[in-house]
């Protein structure tokens, strides 16, 4: 498995406010945006802002003060690599908190929690390229 990190998710509670934070406050601009998320393309990788209910719900993740409202990704090249990955992880002791399963936008994509209880997304998304550096980008 490459050692790369894709995307990073926070869970925002005001979803326009966090945009104006980012975009006004640090200058960024989205690459892709609707009324539920926004995805910003940086130098390798992609951050997103997604309500934070909604990203617990999605990753299975109860609102208890154990989740940390972030979700750290990696993008695989195919809903086997995802399979595989997930699979692996779950060797090493993770815990698995959505087994991977087509999405709603189009890709595939399941959750775990590591050791410590860090959520972890691995997903095939047709809409990125992982690059053989292992940079990943996404066409918005």
């Amino acid at each position: 498995m490459d050692q790369r990190l894709s995307l990073i998710t926070l869970g925002v509670e005001d979803l326009a406010r966090s945009r104006a934070f980012f975009e006004q406050g640090l200058g960024w601009s989205p690459g892709s945006a609707n009324e539920s998320i926004c995805f910003y393309q940086l130098p390798g990788l992609g951050l997103a802002l997604f309500g934070r209910k909604d990203l617990a719900e999605d990753a299975k993740r109860p609102i208890d003060g154990q989740f940390s409202g972030i979700t750290l990704a990696l993008n695989e090249p195919s809903r086997e690599a995802v399979d595989a990955t997930f699979a692996q992880a779950l060797a090493a002791g993770a815990q698995p908190l959505k087994h991977p399963e087509e999405v709603f936008w189009g890709g595939y994509s399941g959750y775990f929690a590591d050791l410590d209880g860090h959520t972890w997304e691995v997903a095939h998304n047709p809409g990125s390229t992982i690059h053989p550096d292992g940079r990943t980008t996404f066409e918005f």
